[in-house]
């Protein structure tokens, strides 16, 4: 077996989709009082790269997707986004949610066109873009429903393109299938790698699931210890495209092993661990 530790800066690595980082983490600090949520983060996600990113329950996966994305403030390093360093949302950067985020009195279609509207865009364009993203993530024919009328993972695909519809540089994923059932989240998995080869971009994917961490990330980034930090960092060196007979690989297995085996016992003492 090929050694999969490397260096959370390893530009061998962080740069499998060639070229410069679409995102660069240095020294990346956070902290909420006196706690200490996570320290010395560093990595890099190249132009046409999906990073996974993996750790026990209160490690700070969400809090840190939220620095990337600018929603929070963070206390230590720096955050570029391009040559862009990030202080506050910035245009190019989109975000998807775990749970939907959908305005409730709002159509798929004006749900989608909300983000572009947002920014500015033209009524040409949106009449355009919207049609186009709503049929990229398979809702064509539901532009009229409400998210109310429409199963969660319909709903999800409707966040998808509300995000996807802004054409950004950087797609930020914060566990965005956890509320769907199981089969619906394996057919939005098998989606999303579908559009990502349509339309490759940057790409943070947040999840609690060590298998959609591998059968998505180009690399997969665990988080560790309390403050958290980067314990290891996994290539995830399978074929494109990933398809359902590549959850029946032997090196997917081998690979989710490795993964669960760096989490297993950290995962198990968070359980029993009281909030103060």
């Amino acid at each position: 077996m090929p050694e999969l530790r490397t260096s959370s800066a390893d530009s061998s690595t962080v740069m499998a989709s060639g070229g410069e980082p679409r995102i660069r983490v240095r020294g990346l600090g956070k902290h909420y009082g006196a706690l200490e949520v996570f320290r010395n983060i560093d990595f890099d996600v190249g132009e046409r790269e999906i990073v996974a990113i993996v750790g026990p329950s209160g490690c700070g996966k969400t809090t840190l997707l939220r620095c990337i994305d600018g929603l929070l403030p963070h206390d230590a390093g720096e955050i570029r986004v391009g040559r862009e360093i990030v202080t506050e949302p910035i245009a190019g950067v989109a975000m998807v949610f775990q749970h939907f985020g959908l305005f409730p009195w709002k159509t798929v279609y004006e749900n989608v066109a909300y983000g572009l509207r947002m920014a500015g865009a033209s009524k040409a364009d949106v009449e355009r873009k919207v049609p186009e993203f709503i049929k990229l993530v398979g809702l064509s024919g539901f532009e009229k429903a409400f998210p109310y009328q429409m199963s969660g993972g319909m709903q999800q695909r409707c966040g998808l393109a509300r995000a996807l519809a802004v054409e950004p540089n950087v797609l930020l994923m914060d566990e965005p299938f956890a509320a769907v059932d199981a089969q619906t989240r394996e057919i939005l998995q098998f989606e999303l790698l579908r559009i990502w080869e349509e339309r490759p971009t940057a790409m943070i994917f947040v999840t609690h699931s060590i298998e959609e961490a591998v059968l998505l990330g180009h690399r997969v980034i665990v988080l560790k210890g309390r403050p958290s930090s980067i314990h290891e960092t996994i290539t995830i060196d399978l074929p494109h495209p990933r398809t359902r007979d590549t959850l029946r690989e032997p090196r997917f297995a081998e690979l989710r092993e490795r993964v669960w085996g760096t989490l297993m016992r950290e995962a198990r003492e968070a359980e029993f661990v009281l909030e103060r």
